[in-house]
């Protein structure tokens, strides 16, 4: 590891971690949380995040089959992933390539179909901290 964040600078990395347990008490539940977290590994190349949230997704019963089509989740198999998991994948990948997509109004609604407000926060926020934490571990190769 070319730092150590976590021994360098406690209170912000606490604050991640203070977010990220708060997260995995959501009504979205933590499959769905996981899933996603593992979208994002696999977009932004973090091999510590692709171990770390396929470990946690099959302790949590998910098929080894499923994880293997996460990559592409948008074409797999009719039925290999409920509509809600399909959007919050879409709004992970919107979310993840900000830059490109622009997180359009149009996608918003139709995501936003599957989940409450409440939920749709949660979703929203556990992206952008498990973004953080991926080009983290990215940059300082964890």
């Amino acid at each position: 590891m070319r730092i150590d964040y976590t021994q360098l600078s406690p209170k912000a990395y606490q604050g991640l971690l203070a977010c990220k347990n708060a997260l995995a008490e959501s009504p979205l539940g933590l499959p769905l949380i996981e899933l996603a977290y593992l979208r994002i590994a696999q977009l932004n190349g973090c091999v510590f995040c692709l171990k770390l949230h396929s470990h946690a997704l099959r302790r949590k019963g998910e098929s080894q089959e499923k994880l293997d089509m996460v990559g592409g989740w948008d074409v797999a198999e009719a039925g290999a992933f409920t509509p809600r998991e399909r959007a919050a994948l879409a709004w992970t990948e919107a979310m993840t390539r900000i830059a490109e997509s622009r997180a359009p109004d149009s996608l918003y609604q139709s995501v936003r179909e599957h989940f409450s407000e409440a939920e749709m926060s949660d979703l929203t926020l556990a992206i952008a901290l498990m973004n953080a934490f991926t080009r983290i571990a990215v940059a300082v190769r964890q």
